[in-house]
Order: C-alpha cells, then structure tokens, then sequence
C-alpha cells in the first residue's frame, strides 16, 4: 500500500514550514487550547491560510515530564482531525507519534508524513510502516522518554554524539527500505539537552545538513529561549524568530513553529537578503 507523500513540492523548496496542531489537554505552550477535533480543526485550517506547508497533528504532549498517552487514547484524538484536515489542506500531513498502530490509523484517515520523536526507538514497527506506506518520516534525536529525558543530558561531545545516535536510528529506517530522501532529520533541540546544548547544536546544524538528509527544528517558544530571553512561553515569538534565522543560515530547510504567519513573513524577507544579488534570488531587479 503506498500513500500519497508530497514529497517533490515540499521538500525540494528552499524552505517549508510545518504547522503544530496539539490535540493535547497538557502542551507546554497551548495546551488545551485546541483538544476537542473541532478546535484543532479549525487552528489547522487557519495555520493552512498563513502558509503552513505541512501541518503536524499530535495527541500526546512530549513536553518534559509528560505523561504517556495510551495508544487507543491518542489515536482517538488524532485520527478524527487528520481525517477532517485531509479533506480540507492540500499539503502533507504529519502524525507526530511514537506508536506505529497510531501512525498507521492516521495514514489510513489521510496522513503521508510519521513525525517519530524516539526515532524508532519508541516502537520496532514504525520503521516497517513506514517502509510499506512510502511515508516522508522524520526522525528526532532523543534519550530515553518525556518523563525522563532531562535526567539524560551527559554528553562527551553533544554534536557529536547527538549525530552518532541519531545516524544510528536513521540506519535502521534505511535498512527496512525507507528511500533516503524521504528521512528528514531533526536534531531533537529540548529534548534531553540543556539550553547550552541546544545553542550548541543550533550553532553547529551544518553537520547534521552535511548528512544529506534534510534537516528540520523546532525550537518553537521553548525553554532554553525563556532563558536566553527571561521570557514567558507566550512571549518568545521574537526570540523563536532569532531561532529560525540561525538555523536558517546553517542549512536547516523546514521550521516546526506554532506562528506560521510571522515565521513565513520572517522567513521571505530573511531568505531574500540572503540570496540578493543570485541568480535564484526571489526578488526581481
């Protein structure tokens, strides 16, 4: 069974933006906000009219000590949005899920992207899915689960070894037949890092790029930026910006941001002043 992937409009553009919609009674930033299926389906279609390129639908919050959700009880919130958002949005949706019984329900309801923060880890059968499927997957690095991983932040050389045991799951994905362009990679900033690490990383995406793989972040009003910033979550619009820029700049191509609007503003001026004056600047002289 293949499915619809939207891979050539997406991932061959300079830059995409991935849309959060949380059906969640507990995320960090809005949580509850958008649980029941008529509210994340009315946050997805207006994230769809600012410009998102993918929107990304979890049931299950993965903000540090989050709770496990159980399987059924995710893809009971998830599904119903993804089937509702499939019929309306024209780009590919993303189930952002570490079970591959929920990935497969929202494929079956319209989903053509898995967005698996364990990697894999979380389930031995996400790597098959999405092998049969011909799902775009995106694998992020993280130690051990919501609830732990901030325990799990000793590293040697936390680029170094962040890309080590990301690769490492990247194989396992490779080798159950997952096409290599479709593996998007995503050096998993907030999770089992510490703000340091997170700049870290941000500052030196170029090796994760030089893989090959595409790369995305989200840093999306997260902690290590209330800290840079001495911010609030609802008021690290401007430092999540800062963000996206530098990441920009050292090659990361897709944005997992809850501002799709002011991203995608920020986004065509910021690209354009990096391209002025080439050929492929989208700016006419």
């Amino acid at each position: 069974m293949g499915v619809r992937s939207a891979i050539t409009n997406v991932l061959n553009r300079p830059w995409a933006l991935m849309g959060i919609v949380n059906v969640t009674p507990d995320s960090f930033y809005d949580g509850g906000r958008y649980s029941s299926a008529d509210a994340a389906v009315e946050h997805g279609i207006l994230l769809a009219s600012e410009g998102a390129d993918i929107l990304d639908i979890g049931g299950a919050s993965s903000r540090p000590g989050a709770r496990a959700v159980p399987p059924e009880e995710e893809a009971g919130r998830v599904v119903p949005v993804v089937r509702r958002l499939a019929r309306e949005f024209k780009g590919p949706i993303s189930i952002d899920t570490t079970h591959a019984s929920v990935a497969r329900r929202a494929i079956e309801a319209g989903a053509t992207w898995i967005n698996d923060i364990s990697a894999g880890r979380g389930d031995p059968l996400m790597a098959t899915l999405a092998a049969r499927t011909g799902c775009t997957v995106v694998l992020m690095h993280l130690r051990g689960t919501p609830a732990t991983m901030q325990t799990l932040c000793g590293y040697g050389d936390v680029v170094a070894d962040v890309k080590r045991e990301l690769m490492a799951s990247v194989r396992v994905f490779l080798k159950a037949g997952v096409d290599k362009k479709r593996v998007v990679i995503d050096p998993g900033i907030g999770f089992a890092k510490t703000a340091g690490q997170n700049l870290a990383l941000l500052r030196h995406l170029d090796v994760f790029v030089k893989t090959g793989h595409t790369v995305l972040v989200g840093t999306s009003r997260k902690s290590f930026i209330g800290i840079c910033t001495g911010r609030e979550a609802e008021d690290r619009l401007w430092g999540t910006l800062g963000a996206v820029g530098a990441a920009f700049v050292r090659g990361a191509r897709i944005f997992r941001v809850h501002d799709v609007a002011a991203a995608k503003d920020f986004l065509k001026v910021f690209s354009a002043i990096e391209k002025a004056g080439t050929e492929e600047s989208p700016v006419k002289q």
